[in-house]
């Protein structure tokens, strides 16, 4: 063995020697007792709340009042409204069209002529019923004259003479109705009224060749242009009214016990508002309930509630997702066929909470973190929507905050931390 090799297994055993005694002298470690970490939560505050609750439920816009532009009478148009187009809006009042007149001023003059001469031959009726009494008055006289000559010249008894005198002082019987000219003078005033009331007809009819729209109004659709030839009923068009429009919503009948005088008679003096999400921004319009349904729907068995938004063209405002409102915003017109929300003031409850709708468990429990220790509750719900929830449980005095996040196998009494500016 040489003596490099020597030397390498001495610095070998001496490094091994070394190794062992520092692990040999090593101090024991101190042992500690294991700590169990408590899971963390996230939680918002839980509190008791008092007011009227909210009645929430989705819809679609629709048109309060609409008109059907359709004519009472033909002829070829000879003028249309410039704004009578899809998406036009024409003023209260405007003449929409107008069909070509000629033909029907012309029945107008031909019904004027017809009055007239029919107001000359009533006249010349007149005036022969005059001169028939004359006739018949002078005839009745000579026979009276006559009858009274020839009793003259004999001797009535007293019976007879009181007949005779009955005679003398009653008018003469006419055998002929016609003699009077009575029944002309009847016949010549109907063949007036006959062309009075066809002189109303074309009238009308010439007042009808212009149409009119009822109300301002948006012209939703139409099928007309100058030169077209109309017959009538034909329908040229339609206009929605703009002062109102209506939002019809769909509640259960729970939700539906929780207004007040819903399906009575003070429905109309219900508050409301309509939430419309466009182009990323919230807007809110005041509303009231018009009417209810009192017949549930076949298909849903829910209640129909209808809600009447007035000024929906310009009587929007931004709400931001706090419900506030910044001042001078503008908002977009309330569109026809809208997806909307529409939130209806219901009746005044006290203790309950609005909670997160996240926040309700199934079977309708909830999580409350109370003196560090979770709670789990079982609650009513009194109102729900896609965001929020409200509910009501016999320990809601106590607050506490309620469990936000999940937890993978909760149970009640368990320690639990909650994270963020709740933390304990």
């Amino acid at each position: 063995m040489s003596k490099q090799l020597k030397l390498s297994l001495i610095v070998l055993g001496v490094a091994i020697l070394i190794a062992a005694l520092m692990i040999w002298l090593r101090p024991e470690p101190e042992e500690q007792p294991r700590k169990q970490q408590a899971p963390l939560v996230e939680a918002v505050a839980f509190q008791a709340a008092a007011g009227p609750i909210p009645v929430m439920a989705t819809g679609s816009v629709q048109a309060r009042d609409q008109v059907v532009v359709s004519p009472q009478v033909g002829g070829r148009l000879a003028y249309v409204h410039p704004a009578f187009r899809e998406g036009g809006t024409v003023p209260a009042g405007a003449v929409v069209v107008r069909i070509e007149a000629a033909d029907y001023q012309n029945q107008v003059r031909i019904a004027q002529a017809d009055v007239a001469a029919q107001n000359v031959n009533v006249l010349q009726a007149q005036e022969e019923v005059e001169i028939a009494r004359d006739e018949l008055a002078r005839f009745g006289a000579r026979e009276a004259a006559r009858s009274g000559d020839a009793q003259g010249s004999r001797i009535l008894p007293p019976d007879g003479l009181a007949s005779a005198g009955t005679a003398r002082s009653a008018p003469p019987v006419n055998a002929n109705g016609l003699a009077s000219r009575e029944p002309q003078l009847r016949s010549a005033q109907a063949a007036r009224d006959r062309a009075q009331a066809n002189l109303s007809v074309a009238q009308l009819s010439l007042a009808r060749t212009r149409i009119t729209s009822p109300f301002r109004g948006l012209v939703q659709e139409e099928s007309v242009a100058v030169g077209s030839l109309v017959q009538p009923g034909q329908a040229l068009g339609s206009i929605v009214s703009t002062s109102a429009f209506e939002v019809r919503l769909s509640l259960t009948a729970d939700e539906a016990a929780l207004i007040p005088g819903l399906l009575g008679g003070g429905r109309g003096q219900i508050p409301a508002s309509v939430f419309y999400d466009f182009g990323g921004l919230t807007y809110r319009w005041d509303a009231r309930v018009d009417r209810a349904d009192v017949s549930l729907d076949a298909e849903t068995r829910n209640v129909e509630v209808f809600l009447q938004v007035p000024n929906p063209l310009n009587g929007g405002v931004q709400v931001t997702q706090d419900g506030e409102e910044p001042a001078g915003t503008p908002a977009p017109p309330l569109l026809l066929g809208a997806f909307v929300r529409g939130e209806i003031t219901g009746a005044v409850i006290e203790d309950y909470a609005e909670i997160p709708a996240q926040a309700l468990r199934p079977g309708n429990e909830i999580w409350v973190v109370r003196d560090g220790q979770l709670r789990i509750l079982p609650v009513r719900v009194i109102q729900r929507s896609d965001n929020l929830a409200y509910v009501s449980t016999p320990t809601l005095a106590q607050g506490g905050y309620l469990v936000t996040s999940s937890l993978p196998t909760p149970s009640d009494g368990m320690a639990v931390r909650l994270s963020g500016e709740n933390s304990q």
